[in-house]
């Protein structure tokens, strides 16, 4: 919108006249033809020194007078301009709610948004985590840098934010940023997370969400086949170091572990019971949920193979994350799986072709998982063709004599 979109006019409120003969000075917004709106200006004239809007005279009251309003229209020019540059409508309320000083329309979204930040560092190691700390830092540098490119801008205050921000912040990610379409939803979903935060403290009313949907990213199958999972196992590596991480990555495979909690494993997490099984008893560092785990044959080797070798009396020697997967990149090139291999496969492969597949129940899948919601298991956890297939074979059997037709 141009300047001259706006229009602030003053004049007096006679029919409120003072005992000393003054009247409140009101203000009058317009934005273009049809939205107007009125509002005081906290300040008090008299008649016989008033024309045309302004305070007439020499005298220091009239010239403070005059000084107020200058200020006050330009104070509105100025949020006018700052809303119209990240909204496609700004209405004359939308002004007058800025220039008065509304409480809603005084919080910003970066200056709440670092609020939350530091909050939210405070429980870091109580009951949240430091990547997800870490993610949000992330989202807020990202949204900074766009308000900086995009409009010039170092914040907003909230009441600015509408639909056509988001969409546009959405546009800059995918092609100003050039992030993936799973990364383009993280950060809608922080920033959504901040909104809503917003609106339950009463600070906005509207979520400019409303409406918006990520464009999600194509499905990819995330578990390994039991015959690529075979090909892992029996294919030369030629390299100790790509050995070692093949080892790592397969117990997880047969544990279902993630990587940070494997990283935190001791001997005090294995216990024998009575009839000879080994367990891995201990609770997921993300969540706090309990797990137990009976180790199959496997794993049990893999432990063995590498007792004693992991420092601080740690149960297996592990590599930093991005090396590993690095590493893993390496090791499907060799296997001949045209995919992307990373670390955390490993634990869709537990929950579907290792346990799920093999009659598990989802419910048990969920516990050795760790979670605390079956939903989150059906994530990890995929029903196969083949798994379809044996369960209905299996049906098959078990109905073929109960029930007959001639036909």
């Amino acid at each position: 919108m141009k300047k001259s979109g706006l229009k602030v006019s003053f004049y007096l409120k006679k029919s409120e006249i003072s005992e000393d003969g003054l009247c409140p000075v009101m203000g009058r917004i317009n934005v273009g033809r049809y939205s107007e709106a009125a509002f005081s200006a906290k300040l008090s004239a008299s008649p016989k020194a008033w024309m045309l809007g302004r305070a007439t005279g020499k005298s220091a009251a009239s010239r403070k007078i005059n000084r107020q309003l200058d200020e006050i229209r330009a104070s509105a020019l100025s949020v006018y301009q700052e809303l119209s540059a990240v909204r496609m409508v700004v209405t004359a309320d939308d002004v007058k709610c800025q220039i008065q000083g509304m409480a809603f329309g005084q919080e910003t979204l970066m200056g709440y948004f670092g609020t939350f930040i530091e909050n939210f560092a405070k429980r870091v190691g109580a009951n949240r985590a430091r990547a997800t700390l870490k993610s949000y830092r992330y989202t807020y540098k990202c949204l900074s840098t766009f308000l900086e490119t995009e409009y010039k801008l170092s914040d907003i205050p909230f009441t600015a934010l509408d639909r056509s921000f988001i969409d546009r912040y959405d546009v800059y990610l995918r092609t100003q940023r050039r992030l993936a379409t799973s990364t383009v939803g993280f950060h809608a979903t922080r920033l959504k997370m901040i909104v809503s935060e917003a609106i339950t403290d009463g600070i906005i009313t509207a979520d400019p969400f409303a409406g918006y949907e990520a464009e999600k990213p194509q499905r990819e199958q995330k578990y390994l086949t039991s015959e690529e999972l075979h090909r892992i196992m029996t294919t030369p590596l030629h390299d100790s170091r790509l050995y070692h991480v093949r080892d790592l990555f397969l117990f997880s495979c047969y544990t279902g572990i993630p990587y940070g909690d494997i990283c935190l494993l001791t001997e005090d997490n294995l216990e024998t019971t009575e009839d000879g099984t080994v367990w891995i008893r201990s609770s997921r560092k993300k969540t706090k949920m309990d797990y137990e785990i009976p180790l199959l044959e496997l794993p049990l080797r893999i432990i063995e193979k590498y007792r004693g070798m992991a420092p601080e009396g740690r149960l297996l020697p592990m590599y930093g994350n991005s090396t590993l997967n690095d590493y893993l990149k390496k090791i499907a090139k060799i296997c001949g799986i045209g995919r992307r291999l990373v670390y955390h496969c490993a634990r869709h492969t537990y929950a579907t072709e290792i346990t799920l597949a093999h009659g598990v129940p989802l419910e048990t899948v969920s516990r050795m998982l760790g979670h605390s919601r079956i939903t989150t298991t059906q994530i990890y956890a995929k029903v196969t063709d083949d798994k379809i297939g044996t369960d209905t074979e299996d049906l098959d059997s078990r109905i073929a004599s109960r029930f007959t037709v001639a036909i």
